[in-house]
C-alpha cells in the first residue's frame, strides 16, 4: 500500500504543465473564441470578420497554443541541464 503511495505521490509531482503552461493555452483558447466571434459579425465584408478574425485565429491555433504546449521556465531548463550523467556511460579519451 505504501509503495503504491509513494508511486502515485511520484507521478503527481512530476506533471508536464505548470501553471503558466495552462494559462497561456487559456489566453490561446480565449483567443481562438474571439476569433470566431469576430468572425460571425455583420456585415461580413466588414473590418472584423476580414482582418480582426483571421488574426486572432492564427494568433490563438499557431502562436499560444503551441508556446503554452513547449514552454518550460528558465529555471526548470536549468535543473534538467545541471542534471549529473552516468559516468559509466562516458569513454575515456585517448
Amino acid at each position: 500500500m505504501a509503495r503504491e503511495l509513494s508511486k502515485r505521490r511520484l507521478r503527481t509531482d512530476r506533471l508536464p504543465f505548470k501553471k503558466v503552461n495552462y494559462q497561456i493555452i487559456g489566453f490561446g483558447l480565449l483567443s481562438i473564441v474571439a476569433g470566431y466571434f469576430a468572425l460571425a459579425q455583420e456585415p461580413w465584408n466588414g473590418f472584423f470578420p476580414l482582418v480582426v478574425a483571421p488574426i486572432l485565429l492564427v494568433l490563438g491555433y499557431c502562436v499560444l497554443i503551441p508556446l503554452g504546449i513547449l514552454y518550460r521556465s528558465k529555471q526548470e531548463q536549468n535543473n534538467l541541464t545541471s542534471m549529473p550523467t552516468d559516468s559509466s556511460s562516458q569513454t575515456p579519451a585517448s
